[in-house]
């Protein structure tokens, strides 16, 4: 009897150590993941204001608008001496994906109303690829916190020290900063790809991209990848 309760104990232990380590790598990951997006926020903060914006303003776009994308090509329309209006449309027509990513995560999340408002704000690419790569729901929807709310942490804060810092990193391709987002996008799809019907999705998203960049506006090409990718993966399924 004795030896079967150490048995039982030692088969509890062991499952909970099982369950701690991949709890332990999704977490490590969605750092990490937060201190890259981090890195390029460093560089934002800066553009911002080249572009005038005071350090609250920046600040306040971090925190409201909280998305990467979006939040630089309107300050970089900004900088360049364009009007406010069409820079925020641009922005908005980029910010459109996010509309795909609500879709795919909103089974992740709980009925009540105000779960749902407060993981909106956290419907970033990093969240939605992170959810949509764990094996199972449980999984999915700790992904998506955990690494919404890295993200949000990372941003914010370099947004300020970028601010802070200013012109001295203004250009991002000046440290080679400009390659964080791509290498990021990289990193979160690579996990996604392992299906056929997911991989053609995904070459058809970035020949249709490639295609629209020489002639359509910054946002256009990213759209057209998506409803690509959205057809032929419907197709498939």
């Amino acid at each position: 009897m004795i030896d079967g309760r150490a048995a039982e104990q030692r088969t509890r232990h062991g499952a909970r150590a099982t369950a701690r380590r991949p709890l332990g790598g999704l977490v490590g990951r969605a750092v990490g993941i937060g201190l890259a997006t981090g890195a390029y926020g460093l560089s934002f903060g800066a553009l911002a204001i080249t572009a005038g914006l005071s350090l609250p303003k920046a600040a306040a776009m971090s925190a409201l608008v909280f998305t990467g994308a979006t939040q630089l090509s309107v300050v970089g329309a900004l900088a360049a001496g364009g009007a406010v209006a069409p820079a925020v449309a641009s922005g908005l027509v980029i910010a459109g994906r996010h509309v795909a990513y609500g879709i795919a995560v909103a089974p992740l999340l709980p009925a009540a109303l105000r779960v749902r408002l407060a993981g909106a704000h956290l419907v970033i690419d990093e969240s939605t690829a992170m959810a949509r790569a764990q094996p199972d729901a449980p999984s999915g929807r700790l992904a998506f916190w955990v690494t919404g709310a890295s993200v949000f942490v990372c941003w914010n804060a370099a947004t300020i020290a970028g601010a802070l810092i200013g012109r001295a990193i203004a250009d991002p391709a000046a440290l080679g900063l400009d390659a964080v987002f791509p290498a990021a996008f990289v990193a979160l799809l690579a996990p996604q790809l392992t299906t056929r019907a997911a991989r053609e999705a995904a070459l058809a998203g970035a020949a249709i991209a490639a295609a629209f960049v020489p002639f359509s506006p910054a946002g256009v090409p990213i759209l057209a990848a998506a409803a690509a990718a959205l057809a032929v993966g419907w197709r498939r399924a």
